[in-house]
């Protein structure tokens, strides 16, 4: 008498949906952290052809000042006056071997508060002031990249 039961083999298909399970999971992640990674305040910087490259404002103890579209100062990523930009700065370069100050402004902030930021710098004795910018995308070099990365 046959079994009507019968054994039957090994699966051989690949289920992905625990795959995709955690790749939303991870894309889910790096979408919420990404954000907090940025250091500072974030402003649309001006776009130059030949900018020079300032690795040193990346680090973590480099003194940034931004200066937004409407007017507002921050120091790294603290809201500051005008008036303490100089105690300020004075305070956090004193110890510090690279008295560089790194300066990023909104293409669109009045260039006047760009000037006022950098004299109460120069007035905390800081002789070294890098202003932050982006380098232009031309189109041919966008062209170029796009054609270069679809080969």
């Amino acid at each position: 008498m046959a079994s009507k039961l019968q054994t039957q083999g090994a699966v051989s298909d690949i289920n992905v949906t625990p795959l995709v399970d955690v790749m939303l999971v991870l894309l889910i992640i790096f979408m919420v952290i990404t954000p907090m990674l940025q250091k500072g305040v974030s402003v649309d910087l001006a776009r130059v052809n030949n900018p020079r490259l300032m690795n040193a404002a990346e680090k973590e103890d480099a003194t940034t000042l931004a200066i937004t579209r409407d007017g507002t100062f921050y120091l790294n990523s603290d809201k500051i006056t005008l008036d303490k930009i100089t105690p300020k700065v004075k305070d956090r370069v004193a110890d510090k071997l690279d008295k560089t100050v790194y300066v990023k402004s909104d293409a669109r902030a009045k260039f006047g508060d760009v000037v006022s930021v950098v004299d109460a710098v120069r007035a905390a004795g800081v002789d070294s002031i890098g202003l932050l910018t982006e380098k232009v995308q031309t189109r041919g070099a966008a062209a170029a990249a796009t054609a270069a990365e679809t080969q």
